[in-house]
């Protein structure tokens, strides 16, 4: 198993036997946990938590939720034996992560262990005694339902991870949305705004949905931004071609370089359905040459699922989408924001996109 998805954790944690209860990591934590029902392929896990320390039962407390979107934000930091410190990757955001930490360490592929920490970067620095962390190793599966230890050398730089921010952002006056929808078209633009400036990063062009242009970003609209596109007509690559500027027109974001290389065609999918993305990359792909280039979904890490579904349906298979979860996305916006990457080829880009077509 090369990559780790969410329907495995899911699966595992549903392996796991009902009538057990199982203990945090922690060993402070007295606490058991009760798994009250999985729902497949990718969560939610119901579960119940108690004290008997505190002469408490499982009879009197609620049933608490693990969503899928906390398990698939954990489930695209982990790698094969390499530790992951769940509580840093999780932070604040959800209160049952050590929940999902115990319960994913009864499974027989994970470990816990405590690598070595190294706190700064100073050429004093000594090894001191690292914090917990688990640890995927699925060549080496131990007794189901049970935690074991690994010991390890290896070391953790206790150096603060990337994060990624977004300035001020207004959407435009003349987009119509429903109250309920007007978070999921900030997100949609707060991912468009990074793509853009990951683009700017790597020496691209970027062309942004003629709708979105409108958008304010840091009080300027993004369509005014230095590398964006004002109009398909001006790219040399695609401005002999009319019938695919069209199609073009309202594709969330295209990446060109060079006036020769279209590195990326993206479509973002967070308050619509996938298949309108792949309809509108496949009637670009229609209408432009054979030219190679990367069709992209550009979604959150709990529509994998829906994404690989889609774009492996016959009508999308030429495409051969891609698919960038949102928190490869931040990553390397992140990256972008931290370091002033450049040098890099176009196959970078390869490390933060799955091909899901198959």
């Amino acid at each position: 198993m090369e990559k780790l998805t969410a329907q495995n954790i899911v699966a595992f944690i549903n392996q796991l036997p009902r009538h057990n209860s199982y203990q945090y990591l922690n060993p402070k934590n007295k606490g058991i946990i009760k798994i009250e029902h999985v729902t497949l392929p990718e969560g939610p896990i119901r579960i119940k938590r108690c004290d008997p320390s505190k002469g408490e039962s499982f009879e009197h407390k609620r049933t608490v939720t693990i969503s899928s979107q906390m398990i698939w934000r954990l489930v695209n930091a982990i790698r094969p034996n390499q530790p992951i410190n769940v509580d840093r990757i999780l932070g604040a955001s959800y209160n049952t992560r050590s929940v999902l930490e115990a319960l994913i360490a009864h499974t027989p592929q994970f470990y816990f262990c405590y690598p070595g920490r190294i706190e700064s970067i100073n050429s004093n620095d000594t090894i001191k005694k690292g914090h917990k962390h688990l640890m995927w190793m699925p060549n080496l599966p131990h007794e189901n339902g049970i935690v074991k230890e690994k010991k390890t050398d290896i070391v953790i730089s206790e150096i603060p991870v990337l994060e990624a921010y977004y300035d001020s952002l207004v959407l435009p006056n003349d987009l119509v949305v429903d109250e309920l929808d007007i978070d999921l078209k900030r997100r949609h633009a707060q991912i468009q705004v990074a793509l853009y400036f990951i683009g700017k990063q790597l020496g691209f062009r970027t062309w942004v949905a003629q709708n979105d242009k409108g958008i304010l970003y840091q009080n300027k609209k993004l369509g005014e931004f230095e590398g964006v596109i004002s109009k398909l007509d001006d790219e040399v690559l695609i401005k002999s071609h009319q019938d695919a500027i069209k199609a073009a027109l309202l594709i969330d974001c295209i990446w060109f370089k060079n006036g020769r290389l279209m590195p990326a065609v993206m479509e973002i999918e967070h308050s619509t359905g996938v298949t309108s993305g792949l309809t509108r990359m496949k009637n670009f792909y229609d209408r432009f040459p054979p030219f190679p280039t990367r069709y992209v979904v550009v979604a959150p890490d709990e529509d994998r699922a829906k994404v690989v579904k889609e774009a492996n349906k016959p009508q999308f298979a030429e495409l051969e989408t891609k698919f960038f979860p949102y928190s490869a996305v931040e990553e390397l916006y992140a990256l972008c924001q931290k370091r002033k990457i450049k040098g890099v080829t176009e196959e970078f880009l390869d490390c933060y996109m799955e091909p899901v077509y198959s």
